[in-house]
C-alpha cells in the first residue's frame, strides 16, 4: 500500500463517485475502480458499498478513511518538516501565538519577516498558553509567542512590554480618575480571563500584592471580549492598554510599576530549531523590541 493509494481512498470517500473521484485524481476509472479492490483485498474487509449512484464508506470504510488521512497528513507534514530542514529560504516555520496578540503584534511581525524573507512560509496556530507549551513539546509548533517567559527548558526573547491599565465603563465611581492604586478597586466585580492562563496569574499576583481580592463576575479567554464586557457594564477589568476604549471603556493608568506584561519569543532549547525556524528567530532578534 502507498501513500498515493490511500490518497486515491480518500477521494472515493469524498466523491462517493469513481468517476469523478478519477477525475479528480488526474487517473482513469478503471485504474481507480482497481486500486479500491486491491486495497480492500490487502486489507481483508469490503470498505465501499457500490450501486447506482456511485460508492459509499461503510462503518468499516469510514474507519480505513480515518487511518487514511491521518497517515496522509503525517506524510505530508514529514515532507514539509524535511523541506524546512534543507531549505531556508522557502521552509516552513510553525509558530503558536496567543489569542490577545492576533490582531496587533503578530500581524507586525509576520510583515516585517515577509519583506525580509518573502519565500519563508510561516504556519500559524492561534492558542491559549497552556495549549502553546504543550504543542512546543510535541514539536507541533517550533516557534511561540507568549507571556510570561515560560520555565523550563525553553529559550526565551523578550519582543515587547506592554503596560496594563484598569478599563471601566461609563459612568462608574472611578470614570473620571486619570490614575488609581489598585487597592483603590477592592470589592469591585471583576472581569477577566480564566485561571489557568499566563495573563490570570499575572492579574492575580497584582491584586494579591495590592491586597485585593476581586469578586469575579466573568472569565472569558479572549481581552477583546473581556473589554466588551466590561464596556457592557458588568464589572471592572485589567488589560493590556491597546485593548482599552474599544467599546467605550475608560482607561485609567495604574500607579503600580509592576503592571505590565512581557511578550516574547519562546522554543525548546534542548533541541535544535530548523533553518527555517532559526532564521526566523535570528531575524526577530534583530528588530527586537516591538514599541
Amino acid at each position: 500500500m502507498q501513500i498515493d493509494d490511500l490518497r486515491g481512498l480518500i477521494a472515493l470517500g469524498e466523491h462517493r463517485h469513481v468517476t469523478e473521484a478519477a477525475a479528480a485524481l488526474g487517473t482513469t476509472q478503471p485504474t481507480l475502480s482497481r486500486l479500491l479492490s486491491r486495497l480492500e483485498s490487502e486489507l481483508g474487509a469490503r470498505l465501499f458499498e457500490r450501486d447506482a449512484k456511485g460508492v459509499h464508506p461503510n462503518p468499516l470504510g469510514d474507519l480505513a478513511l480515518v487511518a487514511a488521512q491521518d497517515l496522509v497528513d503525517r506524510y505530508d507534514r514529514l515532507r514539509m518538516d524535511l523541506a524546512g530542514l534543507f531549505d531556508p529560504e522557502s521552509g516552513t516555520v510553525r509558530l503558536a501565538f496567543l489569542d490577545s496578540m492576533a490582531t496587533s503584534l503578530v500581524p507586525r511581525i509576520l510583515h516585517d519577516v515577509r519583506e525580509h524573507a518573502p519565500r519563508l512560509r510561516v504556519e500559524l496556530r492561534q492558542e491559549p498558553g497552556h495549549e502553546i507549551l504543550a504543542d512546543l513539546d510535541a514539536g507541533v509548533s517550533e516557534l511561540a509567542l507568549t507571556s510570561p517567559r515560560p520555565p523550563g527548558p525553553y529559550g526565551w526573547l523578550p519582543l515587547q512590554t506592554q503596560t496594563l491599565a484598569l478599563i471601566v465603563p461609563p459612568g462608574h465611581r472611578l470614570a473620571t480618575r486619570r490614575e488609581c492604586r489598585l487597592s483603590e478597586v477592592a470589592g469591585e466585580d471583576f472581569v477577566t480571563i480564566p485561571p489557568g492562563f499566563g495573563f490570570r496569574a499575572l492579574v492575580d499576583d497584582l491584586l494579591t500584592t495590592a491586597g485585593v481580592t476581586p469578586r469575579i463576575a466573568f472569565e472569558i479567554g479572549d481581552l477583546a471580549t473581556v473589554e466588551g464586557l466590561v464596556g457592557a457594564g458588568l464589572g471592572m477589568a485589567l488589560v493590556p492598554e491597546r485593548f482599552a476604549g474599544a467599546t467605550g471603556t475608560i482607561k485609567i493608568t495604574l500607579t503600580a510599576p509592576t503592571a505590565e506584561r512581557v511578550v516574547g519569543l519562546t522554543w525548546r532549547n534542548d533541541r535544535p530549531l530548523t533553518p527555517a525556524a532559526a532564521r526566523f528567530h535570528t531575524f526577530l532578534a534583530t528588530t527586537a523590541p516591538y514599541p
